[in-house]
C-alpha cells in the first residue's frame, strides 16, 4: 500500500482535509485534476463570508465555533491573517428566512447580536435603502475570509507536514477492495487505506452511483465600481446578506477592485462542470443589479470584474459528509453554496473519518442515508 489516505480534490475542503490528516503523521496524497488555486470550481474569488449566527441551522453554530478556533490557529502556523472580523448585517423582513434563523441561531447559542429597525440601520450604514418594516441583525463575530491565502495556507502546512501533493492529475475512477483503495488517475494508479472524495461539482463524475442527488449549478460574482468609493469602505459600510423580493444576495466593503456583490441560488438550472459557459451574460449582471438598484444604490456603478463560480447543491442544502459502503470511502460534499468558512473543521472531520472512522463532531445532520435508498440517479449532473 503506497499511502494510509489519498484526498482526492485540493480546493479548501481538500486542502484542509490533506492538511489535518497530515498532521497526524499519516502517509497522505492530494491529487487535483487542476493547478493550485484553479477558478473552476468553488473555491476562488478573492473573499468568502464568515458568520457565527447562521440562518440556515442552529446546529451548524458548534462546527462554526471549532472553524474559527482552527482559522485562528492556522493563522498562527503561517503567520499571515486569513480573517477580518469586520462585524456582519443580515437584513430582510423579520419573518423572512434569513433574520428569523439568524435570530434563532443567535438566541439558542446566546450569540451577541443587536436587532436594528431600518431607519436606525439606514443611519449607521447610509449606503443601504430599506423598506421600513425591515429589520438587521448585527453580528460582531462575521467577517471576511481571504480565499486564496487561505488555501495556499493549507497546502503548505499540508507539504511542511509530510504531504506529497499533485496537480494536473485528475482521479479518473475509485475502485474500492476488502483491504485496500485503488485510485485511478490519468498517470497511472495509486494504492490507499482510505480516500477522501472533496472534489466538489466533480463528486458525482468520480461516484455516479453515490445515493445523494446532488445538483450542480452555475453561479455569478461581480464588483462594481461605486459612486463615492470612501462609503464603501469597512467603517462605513458592512459585509451584509439582504433577503429581499429579488431573493438573497451578499455582499463586501470595497475591495481596492469595488464592491462585491453576489446573488445566493442565482440560476437553479443544473450545468456539467466541464462544459458550463464561463463567461457573464448581462441577464447574470441583471440578476445582482437589480438588488443593489432598490436596495443599495451608490454601489450599482460600473462593473468592474465578474467571474462564475459553482454550487453543488442537495435537495436541503446541508452538507454531505458520511462513509459510504466501508470506513475506506469518505464523501464530503460541504455544499450549497455554503461549505467554505467550515473548511479546516470540515478538514478535522475528514481526517478523523479518515484514521480512526469516527469523530466526536456531530455530523449526524449530513449522513447520506437522510437521502433514502437509492436516491440521486435521476436528476444529477
Amino acid at each position: 500500500m503506497q499511502f494510509d489516505v489519498v484526498v482526492a480534490g485540493l480546493g479548501v475542503i481538500g486542502s484542509a482535509a490533506v492538511y489535518h490528516t497530515a498532521r497526524r503523521g499519516r502517509r497522505v496524497l492530494g491529487l487535483e485534476r487542476f493547478e493550485p488555486n484553479h477558478d473552476r470550481g468553488s473555491s476562488h474569488g478573492s473573499t468568502r463570508i464568515i458568520r457565527l449566527g447562521y440562518f440556515e441551522h442552529p446546529s451548524y453554530v458548534p462546527l462554526l465555533r471549532s472553524a474559527y478556533r482552527l482559522w485562528r490557529e492556522t493563522e498562527t502556523a503561517v503567520g499571515q491573517r486569513l480573517l477580518n472580523i469586520t462585524g456582519i448585517a443580515e437584513i430582510g423582513p423579520p419573518d423572512g428566512v434569513l433574520v428569523d434563523g439568524t435570530l434563532a441561531a443567535a438566541r439558542l447559542h446566546q450569540l451577541s447580536h443587536r436587532v436594528l429597525d431600518a431607519p436606525e440601520l439606514m443611519r449607521r450604514f447610509p449606503a443601504f435603502r430599506l423598506p421600513r418594516h425591515y429589520v438587521g441583525v448585527l453580528q460582531p463575530d462575521g467577517g471576511v475570509i481571504a480565499v486564496e491565502p487561505a488555501i495556499r495556507a493549507h497546502l503548505g502546512l499540508a507539504q511542511a507536514a509530510g504531504a506529497e501533493l499533485r496537480f494536473h492529475e485528475p482521479v479518473l475512477a475509485i475502485e474500492p477492495a476488502a483491504d485496500v483503495v485503488r485510485i485511478v488517475t490519468d498517470h497511472g494508479i495509486v494504492e490507499a487505506g482510505a480516500v477522501v472524495i472533496a472534489a466538489g461539482s466533480w463528486v458525482k463524475k468520480l461516484l455516479p452511483d453515490l445515493p445523494a442527488p446532488l445538483k450542480v449549478t452555475r453561479q455569478v460574482i461581480a464588483w462594481f465600481q461605486p459612486e463615492d468609493a470612501a462609503s464603501f469602505l469597512t467603517d462605513r459600510f458592512p459585509v451584509f446578506i439582504l433577503e429581499s423580493h429579488h431573493g438573497i444576495h451578499y455582499g463586501f466593503p470595497h475591495d481596492g477592485i469595488g464592491v462585491k456583490v453576489g446573488k445566493h441560488y442565482l440560476d437553479p438550472d443544473p450545468v456539467d462542470p466541464d462544459t458550463c459557459p464561463r463567461t457573464v451574460s448581462g441577464h447574470d449582471e441583471a440578476a445582482i443589479r437589480n438588488a443593489l438598484a432598490d436596495h443599495v444604490p451608490g454601489a450599482n456603478g460600473p462593473l468592474r470584474a465578474a467571474t462564475t463560480c459553482l454550487y453543488t447543491e442537495t435537495p436541503d442544502r446541508d452538507f454531505v459528509i458520511d462513509c459510504w459502503g466501508s470506513s475506506r470511502l469518505i464523501v464530503a460534499s460541504p455544499c450549497s453554496g455554503h461549505g467554505f468558512k467550515f473548511a479546516p473543521v470540515i478538514g478535522e472531520i475528514l481526517a478523523d473519518l479518515a484514521c480512526t472512522g469516527t469523530t466526536a463532531h456531530d455530523i449526524s445532520r449530513f449522513r447520506l442515508d437522510r437521502f433514502g435508498a437509492g436516491v440521486g440517479t435521476d436528476d444529477t449532473v
